[in-house]
C-alpha cells in the first residue's frame, strides 16, 4: 500500500473536512479527493461517508485508521534508531504538558546542553496529551497522572497542589487570611478553568467528596488569563502551586497574594508519560532523565 496514500487518509482523519485537510497537506482538494478514491479502491471498501455536509469515517475506515497509526508509530520508531546512530547530533521531540511553566527550566537546560535537538512543546489538557501520545503525535507528556493505561508507562514526579489568588486589594488579602477551607470559597466570586482540565476537575471531586455545591463565576481555557482576572480584581482565581511559584517575581509585581487552600486540600500527582512500545533513544532517555532530576531537586 502506498504510504503517500496513508499520509492522505490519515489528514483527512484528523480534519474530518476535504478542503482542511488539502491545506494541510499543501495539495488541492480536488486531487485529495482523487488520491482517497484511489485509496478505497485498493481496499475495496469506502472509509468515508457524507451525511450532509459533514464526513464520518466508515467502519472500514476506522480499521485502517488503527493500522495506519502503527505503520506511523513503527516508521517513526526506525527513525529514532537511526538518529541514535548519530548520537545527539540532530533529532526531534514532541512533548505535551499541563502548563509551559512546568518545563521551562528543562527545556533551557536541555537547549544549552543539545541545541542542535528540536524541541516541539504543545501546552494541552491530560486527556489531550493523553490521545496524541496514543496517536503518535507526541513523545512524552508531562501531565496530572491518568489511570492506569496498558499502553502507557506513567512515573510520578510530584504532588501538584491548588491555591487561591486573589489582588492585594481583596478583602481575603487585606484581613491577612493565611488559608482558606475549601466550604469557603462558595462565598466568593472564583475565576477556574473549564471542566476538560484536570485543575478544573480536582476542584469538583474535592467538592464531591464533602457534599459542596459549587460552581466557578468565570470559565476561562488558560493559567494566564484567571491570574489576570485576579490582578484586574474581578474575582479571586484557582491556579496549580507550582504556576504561582513559577510567576513569583509578576505576582508580587502585580500585588498578587497566594492562600493555600484546605480541609481538604485539592492535590494530584504530576508525572511524566510516555508509550510502553515506544524506542527509548538516547535523546528521549536523556530528557526524560533530566525532567525527573530537575523535579527531584525543586
Amino acid at each position: 500500500m502506498d504510504y503517500r496514500l496513508l499520509v492522505y487518509f490519515q489528514a483527512v482523519c484528523e480534519e474530518l473536512h476535504f478542503t482542511h485537510a488539502a491545506e494541510k497537506l499543501g495539495i488541492s482538494q480536488p486531487t485529495l479527493s482523487q488520491q482517497i478514491r484511489l485509496l478505497e479502491d485498493r481496499v475495496g471498501s469506502p472509509l468515508f461517508q457524507r451525511i450532509g455536509k459533514k464526513i464520518y469515517v466508515t467502519e472500514a475506515g476506522e480499521i485502517l485508521r488503527k493500522h495506519s497509526r502503527n505503520i506511523f508509530h513503527e516508521l517513526e520508531q526506525a527513525q529514532m534508531a537511526m538518529n541514535e546512530l548519530q548520537g545527539m547530533q540532530r533529532g526531534r521531540l514532541r512533548i505535551g504538558c499541563s502548563g509551559n511553566h512546568l518545563l521551562t527550566a528543562t527545556i533551557m537546560a536541555f537547549h544549552a546542553k543539545y541545541p542542535k535537538i528540536e524541541l516541539s512543546v504543545m501546552e494541552l489538557a491530560t486527556e489531550e496529551t493523553k490521545e496524541k501520545l496514543l496517536n503518535n503525535q507526541l513523545d512524552v507528556g508531562v501531565v496530572f497522572m491518568p489511570e492506569e493505561d496498558e499502553q502507557l508507562r506513567c512515573i510520578p514526579l510530584y504532588e501538584e497542589k491548588l491555591q487561591l489568588v486573589v489582588s492585594k486589594g481583596h478583602p481575603l488579602a487585606q484581613d491577612q487570611v493565611k488559608e482558606i477551607r475549601l466550604a469557603e470559597l462558595t462565598e466568593i466570586p472564583i475565576a477556574m478553568l473549564q471542566q476538560k482540565f484536570y485543575v478544573r476537575q480536582m476542584m469538583d471531586d474535592c467538592c464531591a467528596q464533602i457534599g459542596l455545591a459549587w460552581k466557578p463565576i468565570v470559565e476561562l481555557s488558560t493559567l494566564e488569563s484567571l491570574l489576570q482576572m485576579a490582578k484586574n480584581h474581578v474575582c479571586g482565581a484557582i491556579l496549580p502551586q507550582s504556576y504561582v511559584e513559577s510567576m513569583g517575581g509578576q505576582v508580587r509585581e502585580q500585588k498578587l497574594c497566594a492562600i493555600p487552600i484546605m480541609d481538604p486540600v485539592p492535590q494530584k500527582a504530576m508525572g511524566i508519560v510516555y508509550r510502553k512500545d515506544m524506542f527509548l533513544c538516547k535523546t528521549m532517555d536523556t530528557f526524560v532523565k533530566q525532567v525527573i532530576q530537575e523535579f527531584a531537586s525543586r
